[in-house]
């Protein structure tokens, strides 16, 4: 390729030279590559939703904007970059909703559950990823066998909506988060089905019986460009059955509609002095060291408080017993990283509950960052001026320290430190 602007050749995505990429001090390459991470991020989401009958020409017109705002030579100007960045936060909000609304519209309005984790006797499949048209796909095209069907990752919240829980081959949930695949997917002896990310390229042990959809694809694993599963429900029948073995039950299904039902009873106590912090806790996952802070975090947590999560970053919280408060469990999940929505719509009824700002509500975010959704995600906290964000466990590579300048000057975003209980005591101002 050819570059317009120092006219030398170059390969891949840009030209480099002695000061960095062609044309772009590195503040401009910054902002594009948050814009491209959001808008990635915010087509997965949108996918999703159009599976589900929702979609919106305005957040098509800005995807192709937003698009080719990053193409060479289109825009070097920062402050348009960085209101962009903002913008395709508004966007994700409408696609989240849209997403929302298409879940309760498809599969019921969501309740807590409570959930088998582990394994039936008899031949199973496990379903990974965030698709929950392809779980109930799958779910209809095994009745009338004895074939069950578990959920792993973040498709652990499909078991708050009656239309899939009260389905009688969804026998429970099996797993963790993405990154124990390895692991996890080798000791399921049945068929496994990855719908969206996070899906890691198989070892021989596992492949021949790792299946993937449509854009959804690794080496090795067989890949369906339909929803025709019976090639995974033949494999979990030929492959060896599972064995009967429940490990524990949890409660899953704090979504927003059933949290906003109880609004009057919360704000109620809040004013009683009954409860004395909401945190939200969770997030995208990831493997390296240092996403202990979060547990730590959270097991430390004052008993009056309460503790929402969403996304595969609960997975490093969920275990721990966190015990009940005025009758709710102070662990409430409130579903996949999409369901973020849900907790921008509890955060924003309290605030108008109290007549203030949702920034003067008691309530710290403290957010692991891992991939283009978390991207997604906190571009539509930031759109929505939430300040005083934790993020962690590490500074996101692609912000440069002036980027990153501007938006702790203006959003107060904090970096996660090395002490989770410091900054707890920071946060609940002991």
């Amino acid at each position: 390729m050819f570059c317009n602007q120092c006219e030398q050749s170059y390969r891949g995505t840009g030209c480099v030279n002695e000061v960095g990429v062609c044309g772009k001090d590195e503040d401009v390459q910054s902002l594009q590559e948050i814009l491209l991470y959001g808008v990635k991020g915010m087509a997965a989401y949108a996918h999703h939703a159009r599976r589900l009958g929702k979609t919106d020409e305005g957040v098509n017109a800005f995807i192709e904007d937003a698009l080719f705002a990053t193409v060479t030579n289109v825009n070097f100007d920062i402050p348009s970059l960085l209101e962009m960045c903002l913008e395709c936060g508004r966007q994700n909000l409408k696609v989240m909703e849209m997403l929302d609304e298409g879940h309760v519209e498809t599969f019921g309005k969501p309740a807590p559950a409570t959930v088998k984790e582990g394994t039936q006797a008899g031949p199973g499949i496990l379903i990974t990823g965030h698709d929950m048209v392809d779980l109930w796909d799958l779910l209809t095209q095994c009745e009338g066998t004895d074939v069950k069907v578990y959920t792993h990752g973040e498709m652990l919240p499909a078991h708050m909506y009656p239309k899939l829980r009260e389905h009688p081959n969804l026998a429970g949930h099996f797993g963790g988060a993405w990154q124990k695949q390895k692991k996890e997917f080798a000791a399921f002896p049945g068929a496994v089905l990855a719908t969206t990310n996070c899906v890691l390229i198989p070892p021989d042990e596992y492949a021949g019986r790792l299946f993937t959809t449509r854009a959804t694809a690794v080496p090795g694993g067989t890949r369906l460009t339909d929803n025709d599963f019976s090639a995974v429900i033949e494999c979990a029948k030929q492959s060896a059955p599972c064995v009967e073995n429940i490990e524990k039950e949890s409660t899953v299904g704090f979504h927003r509609t059933v949290l906003l039902e109880n609004a009057g009873t919360i704000v109620d106590a809040v004013k009683a002095g009954q409860i004395s912090h909401f945190f939200v806790i969770g997030g995208c996952d990831g493997a390296e060291p240092g996403r202990n802070y979060f547990s730590e975090y959270a097991k430390n947590t004052p008993k009056d408080s309460f503790i929402l999560t969403l996304g595969c970053g609960k997975f490093r919280i969920r275990d721990e017993d966190y015990g009940t408060h005025l009758g709710f469990p102070r662990l409430m999940d409130m579903g996949q990283c999409n369901d973020a929505y849900g907790a921008i719509q509890v955060a924003i009824a309290l605030a108008q509950a109290f007549d203030c700002g949702v920034n003067d509500l008691p309530l710290t975010l403290v957010i692991s960052w891992f991939e283009q959704k978390a991207v997604a995600v906190l571009l539509t906290l930031l759109a929505l001026d939430v300040k005083g964000i934790s993020l962690g466990p590490n500074p996101p590579a692609f912000v440069s320290p002036n980027v990153f300048k501007v938006l702790q000057e203006k959003y107060d975003l904090k970096l996660t430190g090395d002490e989770p209980l410091v900054d707890l005591k920071v946060a609940i101002g002991a």
